[in-house]
Parts: C-alpha cells; sequence; structure tokens
C-alpha cells in the first residue's frame, strides 16, 4: 500500500533545504515567513547569534485591529508593510527571504511584495 508524506513533513522537509543554502548575518539578516490556518508571523532573524531582531504577526493586538480576517492576502500584505517599517526603524534595509517551505504566492507572495514596496530589498 503506497502512502502519501503529510504537506506538513513535506513542508518542513523544503524548509531545511531552503536553510541549508543561507543564513541570517548581522548585515543582511534572515526575514522568515510561518503561516498557520488562522494566523501569519513574520521575523527577522540574526542568526550567527540566534536573536530574533524584529518581528511582527497578525496576532498583535495593533495589527489584529486594522485587519477584517487575520488569515487572508490583505491581512499578509499588511503584515509585510509593518514588519517593513519596523525594519527600517531599526535600521535594517537589506534582509533574505525564508518562506519556510511554503510555496511563493498568495499570502507567502503578498507579504513579500508589500515589505519590498515598503522599502525592504531583497
Amino acid at each position: 500500500m503506497v502512502t502519501k508524506e503529510s504537506r506538513q513533513k513535506v513542508r518542513v522537509k523544503k524548509h531545511l533545504k531552503i536553510r541549508n543554502r543561507f543564513a541570517g548575518t548581522a548585515e543582511r539578516p534572515r526575514l522568515a515567513v510561518f503561516r498557520s490556518n488562522s494566523h501569519m508571523y513574520a521575523q527577522i532573524i540574526d542568526d550567527t547569534v540566534g536573536k530574533t531582531l524584529v518581528a511582527a504577526s497578525t496576532v498583535e493586538k495593533d495589527v489584529k485591529g486594522e485587519l477584517k480576517k487575520t488569515n487572508d492576502v490583505e491581512a499578509a500584505a499588511y503584515l509585510g508593510t509593518v514588519i517593513a517599517k519596523r525594519a527600517l526603524d531599526k535600521g535594517i534595509k537589506t534582509v533574505v527571504f525564508d518562506r519556510g517551505g511554503f510555496i511563493y504566492q498568495g499570502k507567502v507572495a503578498a507579504l513579500a511584495e508589500a515589505a519590498r514596496e515598503a522599502g525592504l530589498e531583497f
């Protein structure tokens, strides 16, 4: 009997392959994206010291207050602008984009495009 590997296991395996190719540094940290069924999370991480420099998510009160839903493309785009503004306030201009094993379309692509339009370079 042929069994199919779960989508979660496939995503984690893809994420590990992506993470082997690059890491965030102090000059160019990593913009990591995670999405669940109900929320999205974005972090800018310096992997050399293992520290999160900037974080934003749709769980936060001020972000959630601006949104009708927390799990659609508009929410992802808004989260992209929020994370970009916070990064620019901390002096971070260029990042490496880590899609977290998710396919680059829909919510993940909307977050990335909004972050680019708000001033982040990647």
